[in-house]
């Protein structure tokens, strides 16, 4: 029983424009809405043909990751989304995303969530997506087409319950994971 999660690849014109941390509501729905521009590295194309479950976040860079290696998601469930960014209700100063999503992120690890899903909820999430990519890796080899914080997050919930990483998940756009069942 193998499970492969790979991150979507690079997504496409996703704006590095200085903007307040406000505004970065509006950038996450922009770049919830892209495509990506890259192509897959070989290992991707390698791991993509030892699927036989092909399991997707519905957002669209998922989507069109699975596009560029020839690939259609049969199972497609919001329960593999990422993680929404917290938001913080500061008008100034004019920032780059760049600056903007690692102190995002790291207040939400600390257990700043606003409006968004908590640490703890997206734990839960990730406990009930493992699960549910388990009992479908009884099947055959699965492939998630997910995204970085969720993979790490599911990733960490595959190992507590003794599966076994080939390779850990990245935060790199096409990482792959790869993870067994431990057999005693």
């Amino acid at each position: 029983m193998t499970i492969i999660l790979m991150r979507h690849g690079r997504p496409a014109g996703v704006s590095s424009q200085r903007c307040s941390a406000r505004a970065m509501a509006e950038w996450a729905a922009a770049y919830d809405l892209t495509t990506i521009d890259d192509a897959p590295p070989p290992r991707c194309f390698t791991l993509a043909r030892q699927a036989e479950i092909i399991v997707a976040s519905p957002l669209p860079r998922a989507h069109a990751s699975l596009e560029k290696l020839g690939l259609r998601a049969s199972i497609t469930d919001p329960l593999f989304r990422e993680v929404a960014l917290p938001l913080l209700p500061v008008t100034t100063p004019a920032l780059p995303p760049g600056f903007w999503l690692p102190l995002l992120r790291l207040l939400w690890l600390c257990g700043y969530g606003g409006s968004v899903e908590s640490f703890r909820h997206a734990r839960h999430r990730a406990a009930q997506a493992a699960s549910q990519l388990i009992a479908l890796s009884e099947r055959g080899t699965v492939l998630l087409a997910g995204h970085g914080i969720m993979n790490k997050l599911i990733a960490r919930e595959l190992r507590r319950q003794g599966w076994l990483a080939e390779k850990h998940a990245s935060s790199r756009y096409w990482s792959t994971a790869v993870y067994h069942r431990a057999f005693l």
